[in-house]
């Protein structure tokens, strides 16, 4: 009976895996300013690390570390924080400010930006290179970034609708439908159902960049996964596809900075 009954009871679940944790802490720079630290523990890190990107400073601990070995962690490398965050800063430019920002990124430069009042929050052409900025003056920051985030979607929905019918002969389908999204690391994504997501701070890369990441997403209406059949896809639609593919990796990160500084709350 003894045996039976271990055959009869059902086998114990693996233990998981410990979870990631998040939270966030307030940390004092030597200058005064206070700056926000993402703190993660990671069931995969091996050792404590602080590292900084567009999205800000981050602090890795691995289970086995304290908060406070953390946060000694962090007091030491104060300096080193200082710099990277200035760094960043640099790369990302100001953020939208009513009446003194000079020029806004699109397709690659810098277009001059004229401000004016008026009844609606609008962005629009001003003239070939330029831009004009329109508000009135109870328009709240919101509605100021409200509007030039609309202004980005509009322009990459017209570069996407310029695009998209040269592309189309040979795949399966089209594309379901085309959004745009603030994301973090990747470019472009095809879901499942055939939702089309773009990064919207491809609007201010140099236009062939953008072609490209249009390109690899509806390569994936073939093949939905990075064989070599897959880019042999690619090869056949965008032979420039290498020199874009690099320079997103190389300006990329200061392309997703300055949008986030742009329309970051």
């Amino acid at each position: 009976m003894r045996s039976l009954f271990r055959l009869l009871t059902p086998a114990r679940a693996a233990p998981k895996a410990p979870a990631i944790q998040r939270d966030r802490l307030a940390f004092l720079l030597d200058d005064g300013r206070e700056v926000t630290v993402l703190r993660v523990r990671d069931p995969r890190a091996r050792r404590i690390r602080l590292s900084v990107d567009e999205r800000g400073a981050r602090l890795t601990l691995p289970l086995r570390a304290s908060l406070v070995a953390g946060d000694r962690f962090l007091r030491e490398h104060h300096d080193w924080l200082a710099g990277q965050l200035a760094a960043q800063a640099d790369v990302a430019g100001n953020g939208l400010v009513r009446m003194a920002t000079p020029a806004l990124p699109l397709r690659g430069v810098e277009l001059p930006l004229r401000w004016d009042g008026g009844r609606a929050t609008r962005l629009a052409f001003d003239a070939h290179d330029s831009l004009r900025f329109t508000a009135p003056a109870n328009a709240g920051d919101a509605a100021l970034r409200r509007a030039l985030r609309d202004f980005y979607e509009a322009e990459g929905r017209a570069d996407t609708g310029r695009w998209l019918p040269r592309y189309l002969p040979g795949l399966p389908r089209t594309p379901r439908r085309i959004v745009f999204k603030r994301t973090s690391s990747l470019w472009g994504s095809l879901a499942p159902d055939g939702t089309l997501a773009l990064d919207l701070a491809l609007v201010l890369a140099p236009p062939p960049a953008f072609e490209y990441v249009l390109v690899h997403e509806l390569c994936h209406l073939l093949h939905a996964d990075h064989s070599p059949r897959f880019w042999a896809e690619v090869e056949a639609r965008y032979p420039d596809w290498r020199e874009q593919r690099d320079y997103l990796r190389r300006e990329g990160r200061g392309l997703k900075g300055r949008l986030r500084q742009l329309l970051s709350d």
